[in-house]
Protein backbone atom coordinates (compact mmCIF):
# COMPACT_ATOMS: atom_id res chain seq x y z
CA UNK A 1 0.00 0.00 0.00
CA UNK A 2 2.84 2.39 0.83
CA UNK A 3 4.39 1.70 -2.55
CA UNK A 4 1.09 2.35 -4.33
CA UNK A 5 0.57 5.68 -2.61
CA UNK A 6 4.14 6.73 -3.34
CA UNK A 7 3.70 5.98 -7.03
CA UNK A 8 0.39 7.78 -7.06
CA UNK A 9 2.08 11.01 -6.10
CA UNK A 10 4.86 10.45 -8.59
CA UNK A 11 2.37 9.91 -11.40
CA UNK A 12 0.36 13.06 -10.84
CA UNK A 13 3.37 15.20 -9.96
CA UNK A 14 1.50 16.26 -6.87
CA UNK A 15 4.39 15.81 -4.49
CA UNK A 16 7.31 15.44 -6.87
CA UNK A 17 8.92 18.75 -5.92
CA UNK A 18 12.70 19.05 -6.10
CA UNK A 19 12.83 21.73 -3.44
CA UNK A 20 10.90 19.86 -0.78
CA UNK A 21 13.18 21.27 1.92
CA UNK A 22 12.89 24.90 0.82
CA UNK A 23 12.41 27.60 3.46
CA UNK A 24 9.18 29.61 3.33
CA UNK A 25 9.30 33.25 4.31
CA UNK A 26 6.66 34.75 6.57
CA UNK A 27 4.32 37.02 4.69
CA UNK A 28 3.57 40.52 5.90
CA UNK A 29 -0.14 41.30 6.32
CA UNK A 30 -1.60 43.43 3.58
CA UNK A 31 -5.05 44.80 2.80
CA UNK A 32 -7.13 42.67 0.48
CA UNK A 33 -8.35 44.24 -2.77
CA UNK A 34 -11.98 45.11 -3.10
CA UNK A 35 -12.34 45.52 -6.87
CA UNK A 36 -10.80 44.31 -10.10
CA UNK A 37 -7.80 46.20 -11.40
CA UNK A 38 -8.20 48.55 -14.36
CA UNK A 39 -4.59 49.43 -15.24
CA UNK A 40 -1.11 47.93 -15.18
CA UNK A 41 -0.31 49.90 -12.03
CA UNK A 42 -3.40 48.51 -10.35
CA UNK A 43 -2.54 45.00 -11.50
CA UNK A 44 0.82 45.16 -9.79
CA UNK A 45 -1.05 45.04 -6.47
CA UNK A 46 -1.76 41.41 -7.20
CA UNK A 47 1.92 40.50 -7.41
CA UNK A 48 2.11 40.23 -3.60
CA UNK A 49 3.89 36.96 -2.74
CA UNK A 50 3.85 35.92 -6.39
CA UNK A 51 6.68 34.86 -8.70
CA UNK A 52 5.71 35.22 -12.37
CA UNK A 53 7.70 34.89 -15.63
CA UNK A 54 7.95 38.21 -17.42
CA UNK A 55 6.41 36.83 -20.62
CA UNK A 56 3.06 36.17 -18.90
CA UNK A 57 3.22 38.66 -16.05
CA UNK A 58 0.44 41.03 -17.13
CA UNK A 59 -2.02 38.29 -18.10
CA UNK A 60 -1.31 36.37 -14.88
CA UNK A 61 -1.81 39.46 -12.73
CA UNK A 62 -5.09 40.10 -14.53
CA UNK A 63 -6.20 36.53 -13.78
CA UNK A 64 -5.21 36.98 -10.14
CA UNK A 65 -7.32 40.13 -9.94
CA UNK A 66 -10.41 37.91 -10.20
CA UNK A 67 -9.39 35.97 -7.08
CA UNK A 68 -9.15 38.37 -4.11
CA UNK A 69 -8.90 35.42 -1.71
CA UNK A 70 -5.52 34.63 -3.25
CA UNK A 71 -4.15 38.15 -2.75
CA UNK A 72 -1.74 37.17 0.03
CA UNK A 73 -1.25 33.57 -1.06
CA UNK A 74 2.26 32.57 -2.06
CA UNK A 75 2.16 31.29 -5.65
CA UNK A 76 5.08 30.60 -7.98
CA UNK A 77 4.22 30.47 -11.68
CA UNK A 78 6.88 28.37 -13.40
CA UNK A 79 7.59 27.56 -17.03
CA UNK A 80 8.19 23.85 -17.68
CA UNK A 81 9.17 21.94 -20.81
CA UNK A 82 6.88 19.00 -20.15
CA UNK A 83 3.99 18.53 -17.70
CA UNK A 84 3.01 14.93 -18.48
CA UNK A 85 0.15 15.48 -20.88
CA UNK A 86 -1.07 18.75 -19.38
CA UNK A 87 -0.63 22.38 -20.39
CA UNK A 88 -0.83 23.72 -16.83
CA UNK A 89 -0.90 22.18 -13.39
CA UNK A 90 -1.53 23.72 -9.94
CA UNK A 91 -0.05 22.09 -6.82
CA UNK A 92 0.70 22.89 -3.19
CA UNK A 93 4.40 23.15 -2.35
CA UNK A 94 5.28 20.01 -0.46
CA UNK A 95 7.28 21.80 2.24
CA UNK A 96 4.47 24.19 3.13
CA UNK A 97 1.89 21.41 2.82
CA UNK A 98 3.65 19.42 5.52
CA UNK A 99 4.97 22.14 7.80
CA UNK A 100 2.88 25.31 7.36
CA UNK A 101 -0.61 26.38 8.35
CA UNK A 102 -3.30 26.80 5.71
CA UNK A 103 -2.74 30.56 5.73
CA UNK A 104 1.01 30.23 5.17
CA UNK A 105 0.80 27.43 2.62
CA UNK A 106 2.50 28.03 -0.73
CA UNK A 107 1.54 26.82 -4.20
CA UNK A 108 3.02 26.56 -7.65
CA UNK A 109 1.43 26.67 -11.08
CA UNK A 110 3.43 24.82 -13.71
CA UNK A 111 2.92 26.21 -17.21
CA UNK A 112 4.14 24.64 -20.43
CA UNK A 113 6.63 27.01 -22.04
CA UNK A 114 5.32 25.99 -25.46
CA UNK A 115 1.97 24.67 -26.62
CA UNK A 116 2.68 21.52 -28.62
CA UNK A 117 0.79 21.36 -31.90
CA UNK A 118 0.99 18.58 -34.48
CA UNK A 119 3.64 20.31 -36.58
CA UNK A 120 5.12 22.99 -34.31
CA UNK A 121 5.41 24.34 -30.79
CA UNK A 122 4.21 27.88 -30.13
CA UNK A 123 5.13 30.07 -27.13
CA UNK A 124 2.37 29.96 -24.56
CA UNK A 125 2.21 33.77 -24.43
CA UNK A 126 1.25 33.84 -28.13
CA UNK A 127 -2.18 32.36 -27.41
CA UNK A 128 -5.20 34.69 -27.66
CA UNK A 129 -5.50 36.77 -24.50
CA UNK A 130 -8.90 35.47 -23.42
CA UNK A 131 -7.76 31.87 -23.95
CA UNK A 132 -4.65 32.26 -21.82
CA UNK A 133 -6.62 34.20 -19.21
CA UNK A 134 -9.14 31.39 -18.98
CA UNK A 135 -6.42 28.75 -18.79
CA UNK A 136 -4.61 30.48 -15.94
CA UNK A 137 -7.94 31.25 -14.29
CA UNK A 138 -8.79 27.55 -14.27
CA UNK A 139 -5.55 26.77 -12.41
CA UNK A 140 -6.27 29.53 -9.91
CA UNK A 141 -9.66 27.88 -9.45
CA UNK A 142 -7.79 24.77 -8.32
CA UNK A 143 -5.79 26.79 -5.79
CA UNK A 144 -8.99 28.41 -4.54
CA UNK A 145 -10.31 24.88 -4.03
CA UNK A 146 -7.15 23.89 -2.14
CA UNK A 147 -7.22 26.83 0.28
CA UNK A 148 -9.48 25.38 2.97
CA UNK A 149 -8.43 21.75 2.56
CA UNK A 150 -6.28 20.26 5.29
CA UNK A 151 -2.87 18.77 4.51
CA UNK A 152 -4.30 15.29 5.07
CA UNK A 153 -7.19 16.03 2.72
CA UNK A 154 -4.81 17.24 0.02
CA UNK A 155 -2.67 14.13 0.36
CA UNK A 156 -5.81 12.05 -0.17
CA UNK A 157 -6.75 14.34 -3.03
CA UNK A 158 -3.49 13.45 -4.76
CA UNK A 159 -4.01 9.72 -4.37
CA UNK A 160 -7.61 9.84 -5.61
CA UNK A 161 -6.64 12.06 -8.54
CA UNK A 162 -4.28 9.29 -9.65
CA UNK A 163 -6.61 6.38 -9.01
CA UNK A 164 -10.00 7.66 -10.15
CA UNK A 165 -11.00 9.31 -13.42
CA UNK A 166 -14.34 10.26 -11.90
CA UNK A 167 -12.48 12.10 -9.13
CA UNK A 168 -10.37 13.90 -11.75
CA UNK A 169 -13.58 15.07 -13.39
CA UNK A 170 -14.96 16.27 -10.04
CA UNK A 171 -11.75 18.20 -9.33
CA UNK A 172 -11.77 19.86 -12.75
CA UNK A 173 -15.43 20.79 -12.43
CA UNK A 174 -14.68 22.35 -9.06
CA UNK A 175 -11.85 24.42 -10.53
CA UNK A 176 -14.07 25.65 -13.37
CA UNK A 177 -16.84 26.42 -10.88
CA UNK A 178 -14.55 28.63 -8.80
CA UNK A 179 -13.33 30.41 -11.94
CA UNK A 180 -16.87 31.01 -13.18
CA UNK A 181 -17.99 32.27 -9.77
CA UNK A 182 -15.05 34.69 -9.86
CA UNK A 183 -16.23 36.19 -13.14
CA UNK A 184 -14.10 34.29 -15.65
CA UNK A 185 -16.90 32.26 -17.23
CA UNK A 186 -16.56 33.69 -20.75
CA UNK A 187 -12.79 33.21 -20.65
CA UNK A 188 -13.16 29.58 -19.55
CA UNK A 189 -15.55 29.00 -22.46
CA UNK A 190 -13.03 30.62 -24.83
CA UNK A 191 -10.33 28.25 -23.58
CA UNK A 192 -12.54 25.18 -24.01
CA UNK A 193 -13.53 26.20 -27.53
CA UNK A 194 -9.92 26.93 -28.44
CA UNK A 195 -8.84 23.44 -27.40
CA UNK A 196 -11.75 21.53 -28.87
CA UNK A 197 -11.81 23.40 -32.20
CA UNK A 198 -8.06 23.75 -32.82
CA UNK A 199 -7.24 21.60 -35.84
CA UNK A 200 -3.59 21.14 -34.86
CA UNK A 201 -3.95 20.17 -31.21
CA UNK A 202 -3.45 16.42 -30.65
CA UNK A 203 -6.70 14.47 -30.75
CA UNK A 204 -5.72 12.60 -27.59
CA UNK A 205 -5.64 15.85 -25.65
CA UNK A 206 -9.02 16.91 -27.04
CA UNK A 207 -10.48 13.54 -26.00
CA UNK A 208 -9.16 14.08 -22.48
CA UNK A 209 -10.85 17.49 -22.33
CA UNK A 210 -14.13 16.12 -23.68
CA UNK A 211 -14.11 13.19 -21.26
CA UNK A 212 -13.00 14.76 -17.98
CA UNK A 213 -14.00 18.42 -18.23
CA UNK A 214 -17.25 20.29 -18.59
CA UNK A 215 -18.25 21.23 -22.12
CA UNK A 216 -18.53 24.86 -23.27
CA UNK A 217 -22.31 24.47 -23.13
CA UNK A 218 -22.21 23.29 -19.53
CA UNK A 219 -19.95 26.19 -18.60
CA UNK A 220 -22.37 28.58 -20.31
CA UNK A 221 -25.25 27.15 -18.26
CA UNK A 222 -23.19 27.75 -15.13
CA UNK A 223 -22.50 31.34 -16.21
CA UNK A 224 -26.21 31.93 -16.83
CA UNK A 225 -27.04 30.51 -13.39
CA UNK A 226 -24.48 32.84 -11.77
CA UNK A 227 -25.96 35.84 -13.59
CA UNK A 228 -29.49 34.91 -12.51
CA UNK A 229 -28.34 34.58 -8.92
CA UNK A 230 -26.70 38.01 -9.04
CA UNK A 231 -29.89 39.54 -10.43
CA UNK A 232 -31.94 37.99 -7.65
CA UNK A 233 -29.61 39.44 -5.04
Amino acid sequence: MTYLIFNAFLSINFLLIYNSMEVFNKKEPVAKPTALATSNDDLERFSTNKSIPLEIRDITLEALSYFPDLFETEIDFQFKKNIHGSVMQAQPKVGSLLFSSKKERGYRVKISRYLALEDEAVPIESLPKEVLLGWIGHELGHIQDYLERSAFNLLGFGVKYYLSKSFVSEAEIAADSYAVASGLGEKIIATKNFVLNHEKLPEGYKTKIRTLYMSPGEILSMVDAEEELEEEN
